[in-house]
């Protein structure tokens, strides 16, 4: 189906009224009505480009956090678009990281609020591939970075998770580090790494034979 077929839906995106295809995304519908595409970014180059959106249904008090990209125009639609920076307060090499026994330790020097959830679930309402995003998060603070990394998999780092954080934890760079650290080291068993940690916390004490 092409963008001039189909059924056409009145919406307001960014506070402008538009009138498109109803098969088409909100992305979709902004280039229908002539707003320019910006060339070499995002989906134009084959990369999700975590175009993140408000959207609120006509006849539906709820505003909900969705991708423009996988939102359908409806009649009556309103999206907003969102832009705001992406942290830079976590930064790290791996490589700095001498061997996986020391991998929680720097999780922790790197992701000190990760400790702090409150577990509101509101990081899993806001994203919107329905990722378990607090169970990331929690399984990354006990060492089990492998776990917690399978959850990210489909995380596009639209930043959504962390901005509904009231602990300032980016959710999303907690996958990506679990990700990268699995990948980088064979991840020795977290149980083990984890009662190392709290040898070196002082918060266990080891009893000789």
């Amino acid at each position: 189906m092409s963008e001039t077929d189909g059924k056409l839906v009145n919406v307001t995106i960014d506070g402008k009224a538009i009138t498109a295809p109803a098969s088409l995304s909100a992305i979709q519908a902004l280039w229908h009505a002539g707003y320019p595409r910006i060339k070499s970014v995002g989906c134009l180059e084959g990369v999700c480009g975590s175009c993140r959106v408000l959207v609120r249904r006509a006849g539906d008090p709820e505003v909900r956090t969705q991708l423009g990209c996988q939102t359908l125009i409806e009649e009556g639609m309103q999206v907003i678009f969102l832009v705001f920076p992406r942290p830079t307060h976590h930064t790290y090499q791996l490589e700095e990281i001498k061997s996986s026994w020391e991998v929680q330790a720097k999780f922790h020097k790197i992701f000190p609020e990760a400790g702090h959830c409150r577990h509101c679930g509101g990081c899993n309402l806001s994203c919107p591939k329905g990722i378990e995003v607090e169970r990331g998060v929690e399984l990354a603070t006990k060492g089990r970075f492998r776990e917690a990394g399978e959850l990210f998999v489909e995380c596009v780092m639209c930043d959504l998770c962390l901005t509904a954080c009231p602990e300032h934890i980016a959710p999303n760079h907690v996958g990506l580090f679990s990700r990268r650290v699995t990948a980088y080291f064979h991840i020795r068993p977290s149980n083990l790494i984890n009662r190392l940690e709290k040898l070196r916390k002082g918060e266990f004490q080891c009893k000789g034979g």
